[in-house]
């Protein structure tokens, strides 16, 4: 049976008042109960659910609590602060090591450079005797004793180091220090075997070698010969060959620019004499120290040309 308000004596029907009931009841479940979500069915339609549905209009799908789900980030004031990795840092007085001083002159080298080189040696008396060109043993002691007193390593070999502390103690050296003309020694009266024809004029007691066309002297140039168990032998050969770059088969030591003349006997360049001079000895042949000239004289000389050795 219908009723009447009391309150504001207009009547309204059971049936509305039960409806309004249960959709507020439904939006109480909402915000009361667990999280939810509320989704508005704008046809006013049933729930899906067999046998009908309230008809509010109002559709209730269940979530999940967020805390459940596996994808679910700690608040960012709970992270703890990231802190950078620490780098080390050199310290103020550390300093980079010097670069490693580069080789100017080793042994083996021969040149120009070699020469100033025994020549600044010897104005500040390391290297006794005349440059030679060529760096041997004699010279690399020399520098050796001149690292020692400076202080620096004793290697030998002139570095970027050596050379630098050396030309700031000596002067740039004159051509006569290049070429001492001591070191030169005026070629004797030839043995009258020279006078004539093209000759390899060689003389033990001025320990030289003068290169003669008809009587003319064209070039002279410092020798050495064999020692007392190896001489050198003496009299009038020719030049039976040639060898630009021989190397000895006895020995199996270089025989640079060779010109033979008496058996395994030949004129030829010797590193060994243009490093230790006279201190040395061949095994019989005629050595020569000075490589640019016994070089031209190798390209002057022809096969046949007289050699005469004489004391």
């Amino acid at each position: 049976m219908p009723s009447t308000s009391t309150r504001t004596g207009t009547r309204r029907p059971r049936t509305a008042t039960l409806r309004v009931a249960l959709a507020t009841g439904a939006v109480l479940a909402v915000t009361v109960g667990c999280s939810a979500q509320v989704v508005t069915d704008p046809a006013g339609a049933a729930d899906d659910k067999p046998g009908g549905g309230t008809g509010t209009g109002v559709r209730i799908e269940p979530t999940e609590p967020a805390s459940s789900s596996p994808s679910a980030e700690p608040a960012a004031a709970s992270k703890p602060p990231a802190t950078p990795s620490a780098k080390p840092t050199k310290s103020a007085s550390e300093k980079p090591a010097p670069p490693k001083p580069k080789t100017v002159l080793a042994s083996g080298a021969e040149g120009d450079q070699v020469r100033e080189l025994q020549a600044r040696l010897r104005q500040i008396a390391h290297f006794n005797r005349a440059p030679t060109g060529y760096y041997g043993s004699v010279t690399a002691t020399a520098v050796s004793s001149f690292q020692a007193k400076r202080g620096l390593p004793r290697t030998g070999t002139t570095d970027t180091v050596t050379w630098q502390k050396l030309l700031g103690m000596t002067k740039k050296p004159t051509a006569a220090e290049l070429r001492p003309p001591a070191a030169v020694k005026p070629a004797p009266k030839p043995d009258p075997r020279c006078m004539t024809g093209r000759v390899l004029c060689i003389s033990k007691n001025s320990r030289s070698l003068s290169w003669m066309i008809d009587g003319k002297v064209l070039s002279t140039m410092d020798v050495r010969f064999g020692s007392q168990y190896t001489p050198t032998r003496e009299g009038t050969f020719k030049v039976g060959w040639k060898s630009r770059d021989h190397v000895s088969t006895l020995y199996d030591t270089p025989m640079p620019y060779a010109m033979f003349f008496s058996g395994g006997q030949a004129v030829h360049y010797s590193a060994d004499f243009a490093a230790r001079g006279y201190s040395g000895a061949s095994h019989g042949c005629v050595n020569v120290r000075d490589k640019k000239k016994i070089a031209a004289l190798f390209d002057a000389v022809r096969t046949g040309d007289k050699v005469v050795v004489y004391k």
